[in-house]
């Protein structure tokens, strides 16, 4: 045991701008910054963990402070860049915003900011996670950072830009560094591994650098765990074992189970996986990233990056995303990503993953749906070819489509019959009057006659229990205007239910009602007519006038409107129509 042992990303930390892998744009710019002596007085390091963000900020700090600098490049030699690379230097301050969040932190740190360096140009304070500083904090901060001192420095470094105050941001200069690409990762774990004496394979060390992320100091410490756990020659089998994860062979053929809707062999593979030691967490991690790569396949971007597999299985993601189509893809990574979000807050995480596979392994080819369908709506009438393959291997057989797809394309095959018979009686109502009156299947249950509206009505509010049938319980007059047209009237308050009525839905749907109940084809319309007609009744007893004074309106709408405006009475004249006309009664609030 080696007592003076310090991890693999401390020993390594870069020390100049070159090192720091990945980050090439910003180093470049605050190099030209040295350079140039166009360095501000604040700058924030935004980006995920492990980029190189607080490492950037002390060789920035040394470059400032060195002696010894040649074109933005400190020397690494002298006290200082020494002192700063350990994070001992008098005139270089790290804080960490965590625990140092307070105001009191704050104001500590005004009060000394005003104090001349001890041995440097500059006095720099280094502030990491500057996001967790409170509200009381940065308001503290406001000041001295809009006017420093000439030779006081800060940079700011976090995770999470987005909790930063504007204020703040408006006063800085900021850089967002980017993840680190997984070529990179490996490059840079190959000379970990070179420098400490041990033989890695490859795949093991593009396992290590695919599992990091993006994140260099995640990557460093994976390895630094894997050289503790394996052996002088590391394979990827020891990364598997030491992650919890499962091997690429075994992703493919589990998905080809699926593919092939093989529940029973897709369910066994996975439980021979959970039973060799393969984290169900982990391994559903890998699943959701295979169905993102299928989904990258399946749109033919062949420059993106594989998150789950190594490069080398490009060709079977192929085959498997062109056998499965890109609907079904999307669909089955829905599936498993709702179900890897569930598992994180239930004890039967196993269950839900395997009724995540056996979903998967239900759907149909939703891409030749979407062609179906496309057909249908073109008006073709006979059906393409569906072609449903029995594996997803090369060489495999076509087989007709699944009884799901044939009865879906029945369906809406049917549904498109239907639509040319309501339009011909819509729009020709005296060809359809010579055809026979019998052409529904069913006997007519409503002799259709002058008269039968009321009964019509009824059976129709009742057949239709919904919004529509609500609407039409509303009307006051159901009458046949021509052989084959029905007239429904509503007041005219209640047009917004006439509206919705004269829908092309609720159109068809009402009149292949009718036609059901009265055994023929019918159209349907309808008008408004004048609120006042249904709203003030006469009494029965009484004569009718032309001329009458009314109380208290029977019609909801008018009592609403004598309440509201304070009408005593209601004044009703009845005008004298002209040649053609229907009486129109006229009414009048007093």
């Amino acid at each position: 045991m080696n007592p003076q042992y310090t991890v693999l990303a401390r020993r390594f930390r870069p020390q100049t701008f070159t090192e720091v892998v990945g980050q090439e744009r910003v180093a470049q710019t605050l190099r030209n910054a040295i350079h140039e002596g166009r360095v501000a007085h604040a700058y924030l390091f935004t980006g995920a963990r492990g980029v190189g963000k607080t490492s950037m900020a002390r060789i920035f700090a040394k470059a400032l402070n060195c002696p010894e600098t040649k074109d933005g490049v400190p020397c690494n030699v002298c006290e200082q860049c020494r002192s700063i690379s350990v994070g001992q230097d008098v005139d270089v301050s790290e804080i960490d915003g965590a625990s140092n969040r307070g105001i009191d932190d704050i104001r500590s740190l005004r009060a000394n900011v005003n104090i001349k360096s001890m041995r440097s140009k500059y006095k720099i304070y280094i502030i990491d996670e500057v996001h967790m500083l409170t509200k009381e904090a940065f308001n503290a901060l406001l000041k001295t950072l809009e006017e420093p001192p000439p030779m006081v420095k800060f940079i700011f470094c976090t995770t999470e830009p987005n909790k930063v105050p504007d204020t703040i941001l408006s006063r800085c200069q900021r850089f967002d560094f980017g993840t680190i690409s997984t070529d990179n990762i490996t490059i840079r774990l190959r000379q970990l591994a070179e420098a400490e004496g041990f033989q890695v394979d490859e795949a093991a060390l593009d396992l290590v650098a695919r599992r990091a992320a993006g994140s260099m100091r995640d990557s460093q410490s994976l390895f630094d765990q894997l050289l503790a756990f394996g052996s002088e020659h590391i394979t990827s089998a020891d990364v598997h074992r030491l992650l919890g994860t499962a091997p690429d062979d075994r992703l493919i053929d589990l998905v080809d189970s699926l593919i092939e809707r093989r529940r029973d062999e897709a369910l066994g593979r996975l439980d021979a996986a959970l039973r060799e030691g393969v984290q169900l967490e982990a391994f559903t991690d890998q699943l959701v990233a295979y169905f993102r790569d299928l989904m990258v396949a399946a749109c033919g971007a062949v420059d993106v990056p594989l998150l789950s597999v190594s490069s080398e299985c490009g060709p079977v993601l192929k085959r498997q995303a062109d056998h499965w189509g890109l609907q079904t893809v999307v669909t089955a990574m829905q599936i498993l990503a709702e179900a890897k979000s569930r598992m994180q807050r239930v004890s039967y995480g196993r269950v839900l993953a395997e009724l995540a596979l056996v979903r998967i392994s239900l759907l149909e080819d939703l891409d030749q749906l979407d062609d179906l369908i496309a057909h249908l709506k073109g008006g073709v009438s006979s059906l393409p070819t569906a072609t449903v393959g029995t594996s997803g291997r090369a060489g495999s057989i076509s087989s007709p489509p699944p009884p799901a797809l044939k009865s879906l394309t029945s369906e809406l095959a049917q549904k498109k019959n239907d639509i040319p018979q309501r339009s011909v009686a819509a729009v020709a109502p005296s060809q359809t009057a010579s055809q026979p009156e019998s052409s529904s299947k069913s006997l007519p249950s409503i002799e259709w006659k002058s008269g039968c509206g009321k009964e019509l009505q009824s059976a129709i509010a009742t057949r239709l229990n919904d919004m529509t049938g609500a609407s039409v319980r509303r009307a006051t007059v159901i009458a046949i205007i021509e052989p084959n047209i029905l007239e429904f009237s509503l007041p005219m308050n209640y047009d917004v239910e006439r509206k919705t009525l004269d829908r092309p839905d609720a159109v068809a749907r009402l009149e292949a009602t009718i036609a059901e109940l009265v055994g023929r084809p019918i159209r349907v319309q309808f008008r408004s007519t004048e609120a006042v007609e249904t709203a003030i009744k006469q009494s029965p007893t009484a004569p009718a006038q032309r001329n009458q004074i009314i109380d208290e309106p029977e019609d909801p709408y008018l009592q609403d409107v004598t309440r509201t405006f304070n009408v005593k009475s209601w004044k009703v004249k009845e005008l004298v129509p002209e040649a053609g006309e229907a009486d129109s009664p006229e009414t009048a609030a007093e």
